[in-house]
């Protein structure tokens, strides 16, 4: 099939991205803003994306349709554009593109051939391609041909074979390692800052530690505008361990620190507006105070 409209559902930090460069390589590209937040709105317009309102409307005009969302949300999204495919009797390709199982991306899988749609797992590798040469999408399933066309238009696309679910596997993984390091850093530091041993720690990885000292401070402040997010993504990393036999257990904990930074104030902010100038002693000082407040 040749594909020629492709809609990004929805148009958040990656999203309106991939939107962006997909529209710069000449295709058209939509979303479908009905009861969206005003934030989402914006994204979309800063992503040069078409708004058609409903997700009738954008499966009537699509060849393509990229789930871009938190995973928390993958299974009622692909559940709501397969209704509105059998509304409007139209099955463009469903693409889900998010952090998310392998057992719930074969669910998603199911839930969209179900409506006569072919699909295709997708795990996005790195930062939204317009804000990155580097961007990366693994892909798997039955035909990825689509996606493969896409490669070189904005970002990278790698066929991991025909198993649906592989290519959520392979992002689970990754980011087990990334967002995982992320938040073991949190946790050890924050327990160093509770224990009153803060400034003798970064004293000692100062000077045994230093390159991981810098990654931390360049990281450990900025995590809690993504925080609420990053919840479901650790508990669906800790399924697939699990699904795998492996012990999910410190991707739970993983969660849970995501979960304590979305309880801090900086958890209202955007990376529009973050306040780059925080230091990691500072956030960690805020940090142990919503600790505090939960009484432990």
């Amino acid at each position: 099939m040749t594909v020629k409209t492709i809609c990004i559902l929805m148009p958040g930090d990656m999203g309106h991205g991939v939107g962006k460069v997909l529209r710069d390589h000449g295709y058209e590209t939509i979303t479908a803003l009905d009861g969206r937040s005003a934030r989402t709105k914006a994204l979309a317009e800063l992503g040069e994306l078409r708004d058609v309102g409903s997700f009738d409307a954008a499966v009537g005009e699509a060849d393509m349709i990229l789930s871009i969302l938190p995973p928390v949300e993958a299974t009622n999204q692909a559940t709501a554009v397969a209704d509105a495919m059998k509304r409007v009797g139209k099955s463009p390709v469903y693409v889900d593109c998010n952090a998310i199982s392998t057992g719930t991306a074969i669910d998603v899988g199911n839930i969209v051939t179900a409506a006569g749609a072919p699909f295709i797992d997708a795990g996005i590798i790195g930062l939204t391609p317009s804000k990155s040469k580097n961007t990366q999408f693994y892909v798997s399933g039955a035909d990825t041909a689509p996606m493969m066309e896409l490669s070189g238009k904005g970002f990278k696309v790698i066929d991991l074979g025909t198993e649906p679910g592989r290519a959520s596997t392979f992002k689970m993984v990754y980011a087990a390692f990334t967002k995982g390091s992320w938040t073991l850093w949190t946790a050890l530091l924050l327990a160093a800052e509770r224990n009153n041993l803060l400034p003798e720690l970064i004293e000692q990885f100062e000077h045994s530690q230093s390159d991981m000292l810098k990654k931390m401070r360049g990281k450990v402040p900025f995590l809690p505008a993504d925080s609420a997010r990053w919840v479901g993504e650790m508990q669906e990393i800790a399924k697939t361990f699990r699904e795998a036999g492996v012990h999910g257990g410190f991707h739970d904990g993983a969660a849970w620190v995501f979960e304590l930074l979305s309880e801090t104030p900086f958890a209202e902010e955007t990376r529009e507006n973050m306040d780059t100038n925080r230091t990691l002693e500072d956030s960690l000082k805020v940090y142990a105070e919503a600790l505090a407040k939960r009484g432990a």
